[in-house]
């Protein structure tokens, strides 16, 4: 079996090549540091029980926009809100743990 000419490069040697092909290396790149000014907050979690475990958890991820902008009513409380936070940890894998889960709930069904 023939051994690809590939597999015996070295780093140092495939880094080499990449400049040649790019036609400079990293500091003839220009890597200015990139600046943006992100947009002005446009809302604010209302105040309620566990807003510190909320701002904590939840913010992390998404804006206050997104729990805005959820259903209302008094069929979306406590069940449709544990929906959401256990969608959250199991299908998005926010990294929030059972204490906080119960109080994230607690605080979306009495606030929301």
């Amino acid at each position: 079996m023939k051994r690809s000419t590939l597999g015996a490069l070295t780093l140092t040697s495939l880094a080499g090549l990449m400049v040649g092909i790019c036609g400079s290396g990293p500091s003839e790149a220009g890597g200015k540091p990139v600046s943006y000014k992100l947009p002005n907050e446009t809302a604010a979690f209302k105040p309620g029980p566990n807003l510190d475990v909320v701002q904590s958890n939840c913010t992390a991820c998404h804006s206050v926009d997104y729990v805005q902008t959820q259903p209302r009513g008094p069929k979306f409380k406590e069940d449709f809100w544990r929906a959401e936070v256990t969608k959250m940890i199991k299908v998005y894998g926010a990294p929030i743990g059972d204490a906080d889960a119960g109080k994230i709930v607690d605080y979306l069904a009495q606030t929301y």
